[in-house]
């Protein structure tokens, strides 16, 4: 007579199957609690995204467009800030944010942008900047002091005022690269746009923007997808393209 007993293996499994198909159902169930609850207090306009565990037990991560806020498993509180790793002296919410909102950079229409290159112009960026940006201005001075790299500039009017007039003039210059460069370090007045231009990259760029979520300028693009919001200093751009460089290497070694 043949034991209908299941050999230790297959039980380990089937248990080990049962506890992650209840763990599966908590979780949908405890995401179904907190969008209820968080509806019912939030504004209609605030849409959220995506409902999941936060790397904290017992906290779960709301994520509204590109933003990342935190509440508990009944979605009574709601918790705005960072989750710092300290141990392993990582910045949780920040990496979160990266990895949501990373880009293609071989996605991008580089067409569409100023360019000027410096060195051998191997490592890249992509940056997206108003002609009135003050920040915007810095950070261009701060770029003169790296070496070895190729800006893309995407001009995105979105100051108001002469921006949309001052975009159009840095883009349909002869030499836009110089233009833009003179105007934004030196201060040298742009040329006087010609009527003819076809200045509608201007347009795509503004489209391209609200697509990726660039909500202030400049923003800056790596190669490996990430971005840093606002003009960092020579120092900190000269880290962020090693650090591309080193995980470059390092996939293609693997």
């Amino acid at each position: 007579m043949k034991s209908s007993i299941l050999p230790r293996k297959s039980l380990a499994l089937a248990a080990a199957m049962t506890v992650l198909g209840l763990i599966g159902c908590s979780a949908q169930a405890n995401e179904e609690t907190i969008r209820k609850n968080l509806a019912a207090v939030m504004p209609k306009d605030i849409k959220i995204d995506e409902v999941r565990p936060a790397p904290i037990p017992g906290l779960w991560e709301l994520r509204i467009g590109s933003e990342i806020r935190y509440t508990d498993a009944t979605g009574q509180y709601l918790i705005e800030g960072e989750i710092l790793d300290l141990k392993n002296r990582r910045r949780l919410t920040q990496e979160r944010i990266e990895k949501i909102t990373a880009i293609e950079f071989a996605s991008l229409p580089l067409k569409d942008a100023i360019v000027w290159k410096k060195g051998d112009g191997k490592r890249r960026i992509a940056v997206f900047a108003d002609p009135n940006c003050g920040y915007c201005k810095r950070f261009e001075k701060s770029l003169q002091e790296v070496d070895n790299i190729t800006v893309y500039t995407f001009v995105i009017p979105i100051l108001g005022g002469d921006s949309p007039a001052k975009s159009r003039a840095a883009w349909c210059a002869k030499d836009n690269t110089l233009a833009w460069r003179n105007w934004m370090i030196d201060g040298t007045a742009l040329p006087k746009s010609e009527a003819s231009c076809d200045a509608t990259a201007i347009d795509r760029n503004l489209a391209l923007s609200q697509k990726i979520r660039v909500t202030g300028t400049p923003a800056i693009l790596f190669e490996d997808g990430t971005r840093a919001p606002g003009a960092i200093s020579p120092e900190q751009l000269e880290q962020r393209l090693q650090a591309v460089q080193n995980a470059d290497k390092a996939q293609k070694k693997s």
